[in-house]
């Protein structure tokens, strides 16, 4: 069963989708998160988020002041700023 995925910024959802991994920086460190992963809430440091799609494909996304919530498979990042791509959404 894969991840479902959603990132969003202070004013809206930027991006959502399914994944295999998504591996992010905390102030503790880096973390992988799988399939099955404990639930669990964290902080993030500011800096890159990875999203690995199912088909092999990656999504990159800067966010700042934020944090990543786990539970049943649903990973959700929220932050202040976040940008993925070109397209960008800033509070």
């Amino acid at each position: 069963m894969p991840l479902k995925v959603q990132l969003v910024a202070a004013d809206r959802e930027v991006w959502s989708g399914e994944a295999r991994m998504v591996s992010a920086s905390t102030p503790e460190g880096s973390l992988g998160v799988l399939p099955g992963h404990e639930p669990f809430l964290s902080l993030l440091a500011d800096g890159p988020v990875s999203v690995q799609g199912q088909d092999g494909d990656s999504v990159v996304a800067e966010v700042s002041n934020g944090f990543l919530s786990v539970d049943h498979d649903l990973v959700t990042i929220v932050a202040q700023q976040v940008t993925v791509g070109t397209g960008s959404a800033r509070d």
